[in-house]
């Protein structure tokens, strides 16, 4: 077998594997050294990747394509452009793909778990500590997670606008989704709106839209996926039946607990533009029903502070759900359940991306959502992070100074929410 240290163009993105023995798809069943280094690699990378997505996908290039070789640098392109045309979690798709490919179906579950479980046991950690103390929620300390919450989603929504929004037109579909949003934010009315930014994005950009600018170089870049043809048409499908799906059955059963699962799968299935959008979505289905907004706030803003993905913030608003969902228990399975849509999605698109990757129609309908993303955060960021964040002079001033120290001194955001934090507890007392 080649050393996976140096690898051919034939089996770039190819599990390592320690046999021939196929399994129920004809493919090669991974070794278990191939699959525990698969859960390492990426549980080191879960304790130590502070900074976001984009610096996620920094650690990953770093670790697993400059220095372990597990692909090539257009292999690993091609795949971070696939995962940011698909909603869900970039970097947790990123790296849940790469295991995917390493290792089959258990090699993308392991990747994953090694990448988020920090975060997540942190998250639901925290929760429980929220929980024990009925005070924590006034605690100055606790103000000054929830204005770092907003200074992190005003920086978001700041650095997503210069990106996703270069144009006119651009900025008037942001405006044209943020304004209603603002004023009565739903669950219904997200949907609605990203669906109609997609649509503007179809009629407005279509002809000025252009493919990945380094085409030609990608061209030899595919992206072999371990998993037979029916795995991944059960893999799409699934998807979809389970979008469909789980809320008639949670509305049929009349069940919190599964409604509540349906909730966040929903979430994860309809966030396009990283990981603060899944805020609105989230706060639609957690507060105020599980969750007032000062403890919701709260936990965001602490999810700034930790390594991973911030989807991890789900495994703190399980914590809170109905019984017997509810604990570390329920912290974990919506974590799964916000996570479950990118496992499929991934699955099921990856092998048709190199014939959808030029499509000028499906180019200019994600410019067109990409727009809407930065209106639905903007208008998240208005209602209900500020309004339920900043209440006097001293709180807009800690806003502020958080902000700056985001944007124009580069500051890491975890280091940011660490000193708000403290600031609180100065400014409004423990």
């Amino acid at each position: 077998m080649t050393d996976p240290a140096s690898p051919s163009p034939a089996n770039q993105g190819a599990p390592r594997v320690a046999d021939d023995t196929p399994t129920t798809d004809g493919t090669p069943a991974p070794g278990r050294s191939g699959l525990l280094d698969i859960f390492l690699t990426f549980l080191r990378l879960g304790c130590v990747s502070f900074g976001g997505p984009v610096a996620h996908l920094g650690y990953f290039q770093e670790a697993l394509v400059r220095r372990r070789r597990w692909m090539s640098e257009a292999a690993y392109a091609e795949l971070v452009a696939l995962c940011q045309f698909l909603p869900g979690p970039a970097s947790s798709q990123v790296g849940y793909a790469i295991g995917l490919m390493r290792g089959g179906w258990l090699g993308g579950v392991l990747a994953w778990i090694g990448f988020t479980l920090p975060s997540a046991a942190i998250m639901i950690a925290f929760a429980y500590g929220v929980g024990a103390d009925p005070a924590a929620s006034t605690a100055g300390w606790m103000q000054g997670l929830k204005i770092a919450a907003a200074a992190v989603v005003a920086h978001a929504v700041w650095s997503m606008a210069r990106k996703l929004c270069p144009t006119l037109a651009h900025v008037a579909i942001a405006l044209v989704v943020a304004v209603p949003l603002a004023v009565q934010p739903t669950a219904l009315g997200q949907i609605v709106a990203l669906l109609a930014a997609a649509l503007a994005g179809v009629v407005l950009f279509r002809a000025s839209v252009t493919g990945p600018a380094n085409a030609d170089a990608l061209e030899d870049a595919e992206l072999h996926l371990p998993l037979g043809r029916t795995s991944t048409r059960v893999a799409l499908a699934g998807f979809f039946v389970l979008l469909l799906g789980l809320p008639l059955l949670a509305w049929a059963a009349d069940d919190r607990a599964l409604s509540m699962f349906a909730d966040f799968y929903k979430a994860g299935a309809l966030v396009f533009g990283g990981g603060h959008v899944v805020l609105p979505l989230l706060e639609a289905a957690m507060v105020p029903a599980y969750l007032n907004h000062n403890d919701f706030l709260a936990g965001y803003g602490a999810a700034q502070a930790v390594p991973g993905p911030l989807f991890s913030f789900s495994a703190y608003c399980g914590t809170y759900g109905p019984a017997p969902l509810n604990g570390w228990l329920g912290g974990l399975v919506m974590l799964a359940a916000i996570y479950l849509p990118s496992w499929l999605l991934v699955a099921g698109v990856l092998p048709l991306w190199n014939r959808i990757r030029t499509n000028r129609r499906l180019r200019a309908a994600l410019a067109g959502a990409n727009a809407g993303v930065v209106g639905l955060l903007g208008a998240a960021f208005y209602n209900p992070v500020l309004l339920s964040s900043v209440h006097d002079w001293a709180g807009l001033a800690l806003g502020l100074a958080l902000f700056a120290a985001l944007q124009f001194l580069k500051a890491p955001s975890w280091a940011v929410v660490i000193a708000a934090a403290l600031a609180g507890w100065a400014i409004w007392g423990a």
